[in-house]
């Protein structure tokens, strides 16, 4: 087997940050490191951040089913944290915070629910200190929705 090595060095106002990596794919290093290495890394953190933040480890049920269908709702949960945080402007503390501040700044707030006959209006507490971002999110998830001709706008 045929390996090669290479060496990448950032530095930051923490310090110097030097990689050694090892490896037996071919092609220039500078595509193995930002192609290869780096989106391996962040696949490993959106794993990370879907055990830890959505609790989908706890599949502590006898029956498969059960856990695979408890595995699926985590899944549907972890989906809407990420589009909650990609609807968030690039320059926001919003667009690299982590699952659990989204789920406590945007998911565990009380609200007033009103069905009506072709539409749910659901109402925020006037002391909402996210109010304002929240109807931006919703505003621009509910853009990118396939019912968005059919629903009156917030």
């Amino acid at each position: 087997m045929n390996r090669s090595g290479f060496t990448g060095a950032v530095q930051t106002a923490m310090g110097t940050d030097v990689r050694f990596i090892v490896t037996s794919l071919t092609g220039r290093a500078k595509h193995l490191y930002e192609k290869v290495y780096c989106a391996r890394g962040k696949m490993e953190n959106l794993i990370k951040e879907h055990k830890l933040y959505t609790k989908s480890d706890r599949t502590s049920c006898h029956r498969w089913e059960a856990n695979q269908f408890r595995l699926f709702l985590h899944t549907g949960a972890y989906w809407l944290l990420l589009l909650l945080r990609r609807a968030a402007p690039k320059r926001s503390r919003w667009r690299g915070a982590t699952f659990e501040t989204i789920r406590r700044a945007f998911l565990k707030i009380a609200v007033r629910i009103d069905q009506l006959k072709s539409r749910i209006r659901i109402a925020l507490p006037t002391a909402c200190p996210n109010k304002d971002m929240l109807i931006l999110l919703l505003g621009k998830l509910s853009a990118q929705s396939p019912w968005t001709a059919r629903h009156v706008p917030l």
